[in-house]
């Protein structure tokens, strides 16, 4: 194979004594990208080195790519979205059944993937370029952990976000939200949430409001002005206003204002059963999530104090980024619990103060991304207690069976 040979010939330059040493992990990077790593995990067994017996056949690499690809049907439909919104806003076209179908949701399409191309390109050149840099300082392996979390930083901002904001975001999520931790694996917060955290707080008039979530032009940062659904609501707009704007059609199918990716509850179920297929998201963390969101959305319409109280609890599921966050953040399996039941208090949890922040405090009418960043820190807490629960229960089982004995 052409493409093997290449690399072979290329690698002793990059390996120790070679010209390019020092980018030995930068190769590397791209060499496991292109094929399987020819390396096994080694163990001393008596004297002699034997390698570790492996019988899942999906590494690193594949889990990753697999949750690229359960983003694709959001991150394609948001694309298509952002040209809906900038059309139907600005009145150039009506997107409608007709002669000019076919050509019109394509107009749409195209206009959002030139906005998307370069906040995704500096999602990756940013992140990945911090990345290469601190594997070549530590002399270590390039994880392809960014690969999804860019591209999932790029689908939870507005898609008029300025370009050097999104870097500076970026680059704070690698460094101070991974890296100064010990890279991938070792962060204990989700780096796509750090760095929307980073801009939501930093830079406050580019994340909320009206307008910033439908683009005027296609290459700037200009916007038209376009209320989410969530933004009507912290407004205490009446409910009957509310159902006149946003049908539960459009929550569903996602034709509303909002972040890049986030509103098509469709497509991102789509990818919720690939992840679940595959096993490489946790249903327990999902399914909590969920159960979490509607108890306390049940809560707040048996107490009804103000508008936002008494829409239909199932609605905070098809708003925001409650779908998104569920499925693609909330269970990552870094910064998630790791024991069973601790995965049941963790998305429950997520799920209740989503709701709670979303009614309880307008200045964050989003509550997904504070309830995971909030959880996240917990998750270790969580499964330290559940296990110390378990551990006093055996210790109980013993001493009972011990008397039984005597």
């Amino acid at each position: 194979m052409k493409l093997r040979l290449f690399f072979d010939n290329l690698k002793p330059k990059f390996s120790k004594g070679g010209k390019f040493e020092k980018l030995s992990s930068t190769f590397e990077a791209f060499e496991s990208f292109a094929f399987t790593p020819n390396t096994v995990t080694g163990g001393k067994v008596g004297g002699g080195y034997r390698g570790s017996h492996i019988r899942d056949a999906v590494d690193l690499k594949r889990t990753i790519i697999t949750v690229v690809i359960a983003l694709l049907p959001a991150l394609l439909f948001g694309m298509w979205n952002i040209g809906y919104q900038h059309y139907m806003a600005d009145d150039i076209m009506r997107v409608k059944m007709g002669g000019m179908f076919f050509i019109d949701h394509l107009l749409c399409f195209v206009f959002g993937f030139l906005r998307m191309l370069p906040i995704i390109a500096v999602s990756y050149i940013v992140g990945l370029g911090i990345e290469f840099l601190f594997a070549e300082i530590r002399h270590e392996e390039v994880s392809e952990g960014f690969i999804a979390t860019g591209l999932i930083i790029s689908m939870i901002v507005p898609v008029t976000v300025p370009l050097w904001q999104l870097a500076l975001a970026v680059a704070f999520a690698v460094v101070i939200g991974k890296e100064v931790f010990g890279g991938s694996g070792y962060n204990f917060l989700n780096p796509a949430l750090v760095a929307r955290a980073f801009l939501f707080f930093s830079y406050p008039s580019h994340m909320s409001g009206d307008s910033v979530w439908i683009a005027a032009d296609l290459w700037g940062t200009d916007a038209i002005a376009g209320a989410t659904p969530m933004g009507i609501l912290s407004s205490n707009t009446e409910l009957s206003i509310f159902n006149c704007q946003f049908s539960i059609h459009d929550l569903i199918i996602g034709t509303i204002p909002g972040s890049t990716c986030e509103t098509s509850v469709i497509a991102i179920l789509m990818g919720a059963v690939l992840l679940l297929i595959t096993g490489v998201a946790s249903w327990r963390i999902m399914l909590s999530v969920v159960l979490g969101g509607g108890a306390m959305g049940l809560l707040f319409n048996a107490i009804g104090a103000n508008e936002y109280m008494q829409i239909p609890f199932y609605y905070h599921y098809l708003m925001g980024g409650f779908a998104f966050g569920c499925v693609f953040m909330a269970t990552d399996p870094v910064t998630a619990t790791q024991t069973n039941k601790g995965k049941w208090i963790y998305g429950f949890l997520i799920g209740a103060f989503a709701v709670m922040l979303r009614v309880l405090n307008p200045a964050y009418p989003e509550g997904m991304m504070l309830a995971i960043l909030l959880m996240n820190c917990f998750a270790p807490l969580i499964d330290h207690c559940v296990v110390a629960v378990n551990i006093n229960h055996r210790k109980k089982r013993w001493s009972t069976a011990e008397r039984r004995n005597v």
